[in-house]
């Protein structure tokens, strides 16, 4: 934590028994075990890097310099996602605050908890037509980012500033979980702090019980007992939870399907996985859904809108079939036809489901899937961890496998998990970059205290994310390489933030996708016979583009070109690599079910 001293900002020195409110701010994010701060400077956020500089001096939160400010809540984004940590941002008032916008609503969408700072101009100056003014007489982006956050506020008192603080980082984990908002005068942040040491202590208010509701759970065993045939539906919401899920779903041998934002969750080796359902998921898994012996579907932690849900799909999942087990009420909300709702921390539910039906068994046969059978007190073994076939389908699988040139999307996606290490984080673009990442990359790696080997951003689904999330989850797991595929368009609007990532020296692997369009927009106009408009981009070396950027970069064209590549050196290189990947233009991405939505197919 850091202690009084002399500091020294643009105004002078400050005596040592005083303390900035930018120093008892970055005090509380050290509180919370938060290593980095991401933002663009400016004047009027001066005094919050001022107490960074101090702070990174002794060992604790510091800056991390974006080149653009959606960049930086991007790159707060991963951190976050890939710590558990409260990820952080700021930037300056006016546009620097405005820029931050796209990333935070990506943020809400995703339920990412994340401290977002701005600065105003001084209290004195409202008014008055100041230098990118952004108070309430300006651009009032207080009231601009009420609407992409849980909590803005602007500290308009340095006496206020401990309380909002402490109820913004409080309201960011509270469920659902999202991003708030502080919007600080650049007065208030030059001002001595009203005490000397943070007053409350965040970690143990944030610490949350592991809660159910006692009655409803009775009812699932119930509901799991008497069914029967069940498959498991399986969100985002169960990192903690994975390992009970797969043990309740072994005891009683139910099938399991993940939705886009839980792959990775489940070893694709898992002998009851029958891959992802919803947005560019595999037919066995809609298939094992639509089951018509299937009377029990329980869904685990799940924000069941369009990609989740295949489309709202009433057949299939939103039927009086579904269970919904939950830790996040908002989610409920998509399941009102649910036959039962069960609220809680999702892995106590669970073991008290196991505990339960280990004292009452189903009376019921194991289906034959040619595993050993287990006792109900064994724990759950992946038996076929080195089986090469899956039980789950893929679309084109002979493309897969395909040798031509140029390098089929479907055969990149096989080879970056064959060649990268078990520990590597993939990261996946939206467009067709997240689409061929969800159907055709099976990483091997399991989610650990670290995260899931597959991350995407889905809901708000912003191009240009994965650029800067990477650089955030290299950030926050130091010395694992870090996969970001993305698209031509993407890196067009955000590729600078690699310059982060070479100068923060992390072992990114930037793959672009090169097909010289925006591809999603492309295929979608083929797809629904509409006008051919807008998609193109002009043809472009970012071998070469990675180069002038002092990047050791590469053009694959071929899955030999791929093969070639000394990934192990990649890997172990302190700094980011580039891949420009020329693939295959022609090839259609899974993307059907949006299609559907959009009307575009029938």
């Amino acid at each position: 934590m850091i202690s009084n001293r002399t500091v020294s900002t643009t105004q002078g020195n400050v005596p040592q028994s005083q303390w900035e409110a930018g120093d008892l701010l970055v005090a509380y994010l050290a509180q919370l075990s938060v290593d980095y701060v991401f933002g663009v400077p400016g004047g009027a956020i001066e005094p919050l890097y001022n107490a960074l500089a101090r702070s990174a001096r002794k060992g604790g939160p510091r800056a991390i310099v974006a080149r653009h400010e959606t960049g930086a809540a991007f790159m707060a984004d991963g951190y976050g996602r890939r710590t558990g940590k409260l990820a952080v941002c700021c930037a300056t008032t006016g546009p620097g605050a405005t820029n931050l916008i796209t990333g935070i609503a990506s943020a809400y969408e995703n339920r990412i908890p994340m401290l977002v700072i701005t600065a105003q101009t001084a209290l004195s100056q409202f008014g008055r037509g100041a230098f990118q003014d952004s108070s309430c007489t300006g651009i009032d982006t207080v009231n601009l980012f009420q609407h992409c956050t849980r909590y803005s506020t602007l500290v308009s008192h340095v006496a206020q500033l401990e309380h909002k603080l402490s109820t913004a980082i409080m309201t960011a984990y509270q469920s659902p979980n999202g991003p708030t908002h502080l919007s600080i005068p650049l007065d208030i942040l030059r001002s001595t702090a009203s005490v000397k040491t943070p007053s409350y202590q965040l970690a143990a208010l944030l610490h949350r019980p592991a809660l159910l509701a006692d009655g409803e759970v009775k009812s699932l065993c119930s509901h799991i007992v008497q069914a029967r045939k069940a498959v498991f539906v399986v969100g985002e919401d169960c990192r903690e939870a994975i390992g009970a899920i797969l043990n309740l779903a072994s005891l009683i041998q139910a099938e399991v399907v993940t939705t886009p934002h839980g792959k990775g969750l489940v070893s694709l080796y898992h002998p009851l996985f029958r891959g992802v359902i919803g947005f560019a998921g595999h037919r066995s898994a809609s298939e094992t859904l639509s089951d018509p012996e299937v009377d029990t579907v329980v869904v685990f932690g799940a924000n069941l809108g369009e990609w989740a849900s295949n489309g709202w799909d009433t057949e299939a999942l939103l039927n009086d079939r579904l269970i919904h087990v939950e830790n996040v009420e908002g989610n409920l909300t998509r399941t009102p036809m649910a036959r039962l709702h069960v609220r809680g921390t999702i892995s106590t539910i669970c073991e008290r489901v196991l505990s339960y039906l280990r004292q009452h068994p189903p009376a019921k046969e194991e289906p034959a899937l040619g595993i050993e059978r287990r006792q109900p007190d064994s724990p759950l073994r992946e038996v076929l961890r080195h089986e090469p076939k899956w039980r789950f389908q893929l679309d084109e699988e002979a493309k897969y496998y395909d040798d031509s040139t140029p390098i089929k999307p479907q055969r990149l996606m096989r080879e970056l998990t064959r060649l990268f290490p078990p520990n590597t984080r993939f990261l996946a673009d939206t467009g067709n970059s997240i689409a061929w990442a969800i159907h055709y990359l099976h990483p091997s790696g399991q989610s650990d205290r670290n995260g899931e080997p597959f991350r995407g951003c889905l809901e708000f689904a912003s191009m240009g994310w994965a650029i800067g999330a990477a650089v955030g989850s290299a950030l926050g797991a130091p010395g694992n390489p870090v996969v970001c595929i993305t698209g031509d368009g993407s890196w067009l609007m955000s590729g600078q933030e690699i310059t982060v990532a070479s100068q923060e020296q992390l072992p990114v692997i930037f793959i672009i996708l090169n097909d010289a369009a925006l591809g999603m927009v492309k295929h979608g106009q083929r797809l629904a016979q509409a006008e051919a408009i807008g998609f193109e981009l002009p043809a472009i070396n970012y071998c070469a583009y990675g180069e002038a950027m002092g990047v050791p970069s590469y053009i694959i064209r071929s899955p030999q070109d791929l093969m070639a590549l000394d990934v192990k050196a990649i890997c172990e290189r302190q700094g980011p690599t580039l891949l420009d990947v020329r693939v295959d233009p022609e090839e259609v991405p899974p993307m059907k079910t949006r299609m559907k939505i959009l009307g575009g197919l029938q």
